[in-house]
């Protein structure tokens, strides 16, 4: 693949699970569940929370991205650095929170930065266009003509799912989709790929 790392695994991440762009760089260490291999997708679509799939065959990637998050969040504390932004009354609520492992990003950004409307400083994630970036420059880099974003990889992972013969309300509970319609555009994708049709020059040495 000639996507850097980690934004290499983050479209694994976007692939193997089905989430949207800022779902994946939202991830906290708590939303790992490697027993249960499952994501909590928390404040998705419509500010609700879902499970996603944790495919086994990324949890090791994701043990060491979480090492070399471990590493910036010490110096963190070492340093006396300000901690992450925290969701909905969490900020105000349970304020210490913000310094604690378990509520870091798997994805931290290199900077500590202000929040534009408050104005104090924090750990930020990855800001979603350096992803967005990273897959450009890939795409780039393979020499793939046809157009590729981040979403491409969500869509694949919902067009893989219906070929493979998986229930679309299943599919669209995975994708967080509010309306069944939004999710059966992806049968027609799935149908218009397996006709069944192979031309007798794929069967030609």
């Amino acid at each position: 693949c000639r996507i850097d790392e980690p934004y290499q695994l983050m479209c694994r991440i976007i692939y193997g699970a089905g989430l949207r762009l800022r779902e994946c760089v939202n991830l906290r260490i708590h939303d790992l569940d490697f027993e249960q291999e499952e994501l909590t997708i928390r404040g998705a679509k419509r500010d609700k929370d879902r499970m996603a799939i944790f495919p086994s065959v990324l949890h090791e990637p994701v043990r060491k991205q979480m090492d070399r998050a471990k590493r910036l969040y010490a110096d963190d504390r070492r340093l006396d650095r300000p901690g992450v932004p925290l969701p909905g009354a969490l900020e105000r609520k349970k304020p210490g929170d913000r310094f604690r492992w378990e509520w870091f990003w798997l994805f931290p950004s290199p900077r500590v930065s202000a929040d534009s409307r408050s104005g104090r400083p924090y750990r930020f994630h990855v800001h979603p266009t350096t992803l967005q970036k990273a897959v450009g420059k890939g795409v780039e880099r393979a020499g793939i003509g046809k157009p590729a974003t981040v979403h491409t990889f969500r869509h694949s992972f919902a067009t893989h799912l219906v070929e493979a013969g998986y229930d679309i309300r299943t599919v669209q509970e995975l994708l967080g989709h509010a309306n069944i319609q939004t999710t059966m555009v992806y049968t027609h994708v799935a149908t218009t790929r397996r006709r069944g049709v192979i031309s007798p020059l794929e069967r030609l040495d």
